[in-house]
């Protein structure tokens, strides 16, 4: 398994993967708009992407956003999204994503990676647990749809 940083090579693959994690979290299927979206990430370089690659087929991405800590003065990164096509989980994917990501925080300088997923996600949970991550019960996250 490799895991490379996606370019604009790649937006065609990470769409499809990118709207089928949509459909996880119960959105409605959209590959063109997954396209646009991926397309416009990749070109105006507001997120990092990485796609782990297996016998040259991309079979899982994860998605960074820059965020900043004003607590901390320094840039923090939103692991946004993770999604490994469903024949290929339990085999190392997420967490060579997960590594990556990492290893990118640590280079960019980051003060750390931030995450969440749903509650009933547990086998995303316990992987994120294994890889040093750790759920916060300090915090509440407000939303207020716009």
């Amino acid at each position: 398994m490799d895991v490379i940083q996606a370019t604009e090579l790649h937006t065609n693959e990470v769409a499809v993967l990118f709207d089928a994690y949509r459909g996880y979290y119960d959105q409605a299927p959209d590959f063109k708009g997954a396209l646009g979206f991926i397309t416009e990430r990749i070109a105006k370089k507001d997120s990092v992407i990485f796609v782990v690659m297996l016998n040259a087929e991309i079979i899982g991405f994860t998605q960074l956003y820059p965020i900043f800590t004003s607590l901390g003065m320094k840039r923090g990164w939103l692991l946004n999204d993770l999604y490994v096509l469903e024949e290929h989980r339990g085999m190392g994917a997420g967490k060579a994503l997960l590594d990556k990501a990492t290893e990118y925080g640590k280079s960019t300088h980051a003060a750390w990676l931030m995450l969440q997923t749903y509650i009933a996600n547990t086998g995303a949970q316990k992987l994120y647990e294994k890889e040093g991550f750790i759920k916060d019960t300090n915090s509440y996250y407000y939303y207020k749809s716009l």
